[in-house]
């Protein structure tokens, strides 16, 4: 897949997740800039380092996904760095595991702010730049729980995981004149330590794997590599997709 000297930029890139997505896109030659926060400094720039150490190109750029400042700022510094921006990949997020006859209003709002908020801030600041240089790709980290009422999972992370479909494919059908493309990764539930631990309780097993077709957990590398896929040059075509990694849980 074609990503070479592609500037990409990855929200919660210092995450498990995001981390993973960094060190793909950076070992096919493309240029990443690791958006999280000050207080993940440390992990940001151990995973700058490592990119570093094999080759790659990886800087760190502190801020808060939900501040429009912040998101001129950051926006600001690349071009100049970098002199354009061509994939955005909006993968920050949070969850309140509460069910909704417990969650309180400023939960419901908090969930909203980060996993919808920093992707409509995201989206409106890199789009400028796409248009002047011709066109872009933006990928919006989404979830199975954006395509189906998971029954596992609480209320207000699906309501913000559909709401991020939708303006994918809103932002998708817009501004595709301008050659900006807008696409979602929609993974079931991904294998990370804090699972494997979770897994060790067999309802929550039993559940997460029974709803797998596969019979697995979606793996961080899966994720990673539909990302790498609808950044790429071959991608070109691929717009307003909801792309499940999902071992076919939303099949059934």
């Amino acid at each position: 897949m074609n990503v070479k000297d592609k500037v990409i930029l990855i929200t919660g890139g210092a995450g498990g997740l995001g981390s993973e997505v960094a060190k793909l896109l950076a070992s096919h030659g493309a240029v990443i800039y690791i958006l999280d926060l000050p207080v993940a400094a440390q992990k940001a720039n151990e995973l700058t380092a490592e990119i570093s150490g094999c080759g790659g190109k990886a800087y760190y750029e502190p801020m808060e996904g939900t501040s429009e400042k912040d998101w001129e700022m950051v926006v600001a510094n690349v071009v100049e760095k970098s002199g354009r921006i061509d994939v955005l990949i909006n993968n920050a997020g949070i969850n309140i595991r509460k069910p909704i006859e417990e969650m309180n209003m400023e939960e419901w709002m908090k969930m909203m702010e980060v996993n919808t908020g920093s992707v409509f801030l995201g989206t409106k600041y890199v789009i400028p730049q796409m248009r002047k240089q011709g066109g872009g790709s933006i990928i919006n980290t989404s979830s199975v729980c954006g395509l189906i009422g998971h029954r596992y999972t609480p209320e207000a992370y699906t309501a913000t995981k559909g709401a991020v479909n939708l303006l994918t494919k809103s932002v998708a059908s817009r501004y595709a004149k301008d050659g900006i493309r807008c696409n979602s990764i929609n993974p079931s539930t991904v294998d990370t330590p804090l699972v494997q631990e979770k897994l060790k309780d067999p309802q929550f097993a039993a559940e997460r794997l029974g709803e797998v077709p596969l019979g697995r957990l979606c793996a961080a590398r899966d994720v990673a590599n539909a990302v790498l896929y609808l950044a790429s040059d071959e991608a070109g075509f691929i717009n307003g997709v909801a792309f499940p990694v999902d071992g076919g849980t939303t099949c059934c």
